[in-house]
């Protein structure tokens, strides 16, 4: 199982879905070597603290992969790549970089609940952007894991940002004035679904991702 309920913790066979990749990618390094690299950054992380391993996988992943937009990389308008895609191809935008954090940092057992993918605005560009936030308790400040700042910081100390809207695996926010207001389930995000899928095909297994089809 990829994600166990209770504690959503991570369980995904990484043979199995490097197995695939190297169908699809090939053998040859760099997509081989990153994917490696990910596989490594989950090993060597695990007996860290959560603050810790949140630091790990944001520095891995930003470090990683290199800023680039749909059009370019997938001639698309707009595409949510699988951690597996963004890792073979070297590069993403920022909801690439957020998904690839965020399923990192399920595998390495860090809560659903404490995760949420967060819609912002970089205020200064008036630009649309997505962060990753990350919430020790329910009560707490979050944290923001960003590719636009390398550090970890809290919303306060991100007064270039604005969030907007924010996900879990279940449940869709809206954001005003830091307070949260229910307004949907992620079955009204048709990217986050075909995200899914692809990941299903990529190996991974999601049944016990709360929210997912055929999930608990």
């Amino acid at each position: 199982m990829l994600f166990g309920a209770a504690e959503a913790k991570a369980a995904w066979s990484f043979d199995q879905v490097l197995r695939k990749a190297e169908k699809r990618y090939g053998r040859t390094a760099p997509a081989k070597d990153r994917l490696q690299a990910w596989h490594d950054l989950i090993e060597n992380s695990s007996p860290l603290s959560e603050l810790d391993k949140l630091h790990a996988v944001n520095r891995h992943i930003n470090q990683q992969v290199s800023f680039s937009d749909d059009l370019a990389l997938w001639k698309r308008k707009d595409y949510w790549a699988t951690p597996v895609e963004t890792l073979a191809k070297g590069a993403g935008d920022c909801e690439d970089f957020v998904l690839a954090k965020y399923f990192s940092l399920l595998q390495l057992g860090i809560p659903q609940h404490k995760l949420r993918i967060t819609y912002s605005r970089v205020l200064k560009q008036n630009q649309a952007h997505m962060v990753l936030t990350y919430y020790a308790s329910p009560e707490s400040e979050p944290l923001v894991l960003d590719n636009l700042v390398d550090n970890i910081r809290p919303v306060s100390e991100r007064d270039d940002l604005a969030l907007l809207y924010a996900f879990d695996a279940e449940q869709l926010f809206s954001i005003d004035a830091g307070r949260f207001q229910h307004v949907g389930d992620t079955s009204r995000l048709p990217f986050w679904q075909a995200l899914l899928e692809r990941m299903r095909h990529e190996g991974f297994n999601l049944a016990q991702l709360q929210g997912a089809p055929g999930g608990a």
